[in-house]
């Protein structure tokens, strides 16, 4: 498999795609839980070169990567390369971004943590220039 072949390598249904000011490109949104179990589960799959802005969870979350290849990166830190297997715990209330490379799909779990405490703080978008020095 390729990493820009989405067509092999799914596990959970793509779902539908997202319209959202929160994502430069397309990506699709399938929730696995519903909605008040106290644990949202979506899958999440970006398009190549697709991103969200930086943003916050007041609670935290984590990422279990599904598919293809991404970056993760938090605020004032280097981008960390994400592939299949990858498991990121991003901590309550850390600025962070995450997304497809330029030249693969990717697919992740998003765990939402502590929903209770709120939904996630959208911010700036990743600057073309900053994501497009990533190889």
């Amino acid at each position: 498999m390729t990493t820009n072949d989405l067509s092999t390598g799914i596990i959970f249904p793509i779902g539908e795609k997202f319209e959202s000011d929160n994502f430069k490109g397309t990506v699709w949104l399938k929730m696995l839980t519903i909605a008040g179990s106290g644990c949202p589960i979506g899958n999440v799959t970006f398009e190549p070169g697709c991103r969200n802005r930086w943003h916050k969870h007041a609670g935290g979350q984590i990422l279990l990567i599904t598919g293809g290849r991404g970056y993760y990166q938090e605020w004032g830190k280097p981008a960390k390369e994400l592939h299949s297997g990858d498991v990121v715990e991003i901590p309550a209330d850390v600025k962070h971004w995450h997304g497809a490379a330029k030249d693969s799909w990717f697919s992740h779990l998003a765990i939402e943590i502590h929903p209770e405490k709120g939904p996630a703080r959208w911010l700036e978008h990743v600057e073309d220039k900053e994501y497009n020095q990533l190889k």
